[in-house]
């Protein structure tokens, strides 16, 4: 860690696989809602989880970290073991009291090849954070940085926006919002939003055909 703390009361889960990069190339431009709708709109994020930087296309594995209301200090020893293409999937208790990341953490996101962040709580240095390449979605800003004291647990499943994220676990962001595809069901949902994009083309060029004789 960049950080000088104790992180005895930090629990860290086994390591686990990550998603084939040729497998998240199958979404890489795949909306959300339409991999929403292949899994019935049941593994969408709710709304108050909203994009804060410019960028919101993300698509990356999930490496899901709980901490306490307005503390990062798992975030830093999470990134110690963070590797390329990894999103931090956060729950922060919903705390909007106090930022769990900033744009000091998102130099050491850059340097591990941490594509964003996903938090159910706050974040602040926004801008910074949008210069730095990344996508960040939380539920609000505040310049009021966190403590680092812990606890947390690290690589275990979180809850966030509503939905259950496990350790490697597909996710999917775009100005809609957020989307989770379960890791083992990845393959079988690539191959389902095709034909939901398919689909909805087919549809769509009906429509502008029935306008053009209208």
């Amino acid at each position: 860690m960049f950080i000088d703390a104790p992180t005895d009361n930090l629990t860290l889960a086994d390591p686990w696989e990550r998603l084939a990069p040729e497998l998240l190339d199958r979404f890489a431009k795949a909306p959300a809602a339409n991999i929403g709708d292949v899994f019935d709109r049941l593994l969408v994020m709710d709304g108050g989880i909203r994009p804060f930087t410019g960028n919101t296309r993300l698509v990356g594995t999930a490496l899901p970290i709980l901490t306490r209301a307005g503390d990062n200090l798992a975030i830093h020893r999470a990134l110690d073991d963070a590797r390329p293409g990894d999103v931090l999937v956060i729950n922060g208790q919903g705390d909007l009291s106090r930022a769990l990341l900033g744009d000091l953490i998102g130099e050491i996101m850059v340097s591990k090849g941490v594509v964003g962040a996903v938090i159910d709580g706050a974040v602040r240095d926004a801008e910074t954070l949008a210069a730095q390449g990344l996508v960040v979605f939380a539920r609000a800003a505040t310049p009021a940085g966190p403590f680092k004291n812990g606890p947390g647990v690290i690589g275990s499943p979180v809850a966030v926006g509503g939905v259950v994220v496990s350790p490697g676990d597909l996710i999917v962001t775009d100005p809609d919002g957020v989307v989770v595809v379960p890791h083992h069901r990845a393959d079988w949902a690539a191959d389902q939003v095709d034909r939901v994009i398919q689909k909805e083309e087919a549809l769509r060029r009906r429509i502008l055909a029935a306008r053009g004789r209208a």
